[in-house]
């Protein structure tokens, strides 16, 4: 069987980029790093397919892939210094409109045979929100884990954080659990959610919600001579801090196969 060269050529920016998050994503959960030069290696090649395919078979969606690209830049760079995108996450995504700025409907068809406007010329919004509902999901995961950990323990989940807002105990709640200080220590993808602030009559504990790496260890120690001293209970709020890549991966995998996620539910809920 001869496949066309607009069906070669599409193939080969969808694998590239299957192969280069699956990589990154791995190397994200196995160091919490990812090297700029993945990006360097994945952005030329991911151009040049792109454009090429464009400028030899469909020459007028030229202009939209700009704007694909610039929108999907735009908002990268909002959600890396708005905190919640770091900067693999947002090289990514920007790689990823480089690569596969519209659904590659010459190449699949999603199992429910319906491609969203949004998924046919900015398929990265699409990735973007597939992944953001499969980030929520974990979110949902870690309440049930929680409510099941305070009924079987009969602990308290915020005893030393009374005076935290019901909102900040929410967000901890969904993105974290308890552990020992010494699993915390032991476990270098575990971040504290918590934290001691000196104040006159000696210090208190006060959650975090955006654990930073640079602040890691310092708090943990913070912590730990607390729980030596006594003067804090062995068991502290953490996260394990998924990589936001592996949920972006899995967010263009089912963008292939399945589709675009909120848009299947808005229709469902249409009739």
């Amino acid at each position: 069987m001869v496949f066309p060269l607009q069906t070669v050529t599409a193939l080969a920016r969808t694998t590239i980029t299957l192969s280069f998050l699956f990589y990154a994503s791995w190397s994200d959960y196995k160091t919490r790093e990812v090297g700029n030069r993945l990006w360097i290696l994945f952005a030329p090649p991911a151009f040049t397919l792109t454009f090429l395919e464009l400028y030899l078979y469909e020459s007028s969606q030229l202009v939209s892939y700009g704007i694909c690209f610039s929108l999907t830049a735009v908002l990268a760079i909002i959600l890396f210094y708005a905190g919640g995108f770091g900067g693999a996450d947002a090289k990514a995504l920007m790689c990823l409109a480089l690569a596969l700025p519209f659904y590659p409907n010459n190449l699949l068809t999603p199992f429910l045979n319906e491609i969203s406007l949004i998924a046919q010329n900015f398929f990265p919004i699409t990735v973007f929100s597939n992944s953001i509902l499969i980030a929520a999901a974990t979110a949902l995961y870690m309440l049930l884990y929680n409510a099941f950990w305070h009924k079987k323990t009969r602990k308290k989940l915020f005893e030393e954080h009374k005076k935290e807002s019901f909102g900040r105990k929410l967000l901890v709640l969904m993105t974290g659990y308890k552990v020992s200080i010494s699993k915390m220590k032991e476990k270098w993808h575990l971040y504290p959610l918590e934290d001691l602030e000196n104040v006159e009559d000696g210090f208190k504990r006060k959650l975090v919600l955006i654990p930073k790496d640079e602040e890691r260890n310092t708090i943990v120690e913070r912590l730990a001579k607390a729980v030596e001293t006594r003067k804090i209970q062995d068991m502290v709020w953490a996260t394990p801090g998924l990589p936001m890549l592996i949920f972006i991966t899995a967010g263009l995998i089912i963008a292939l196969f399945f589709g675009d996620i909120v848009w299947i539910f808005v229709r469902f809920l249409l009739g």
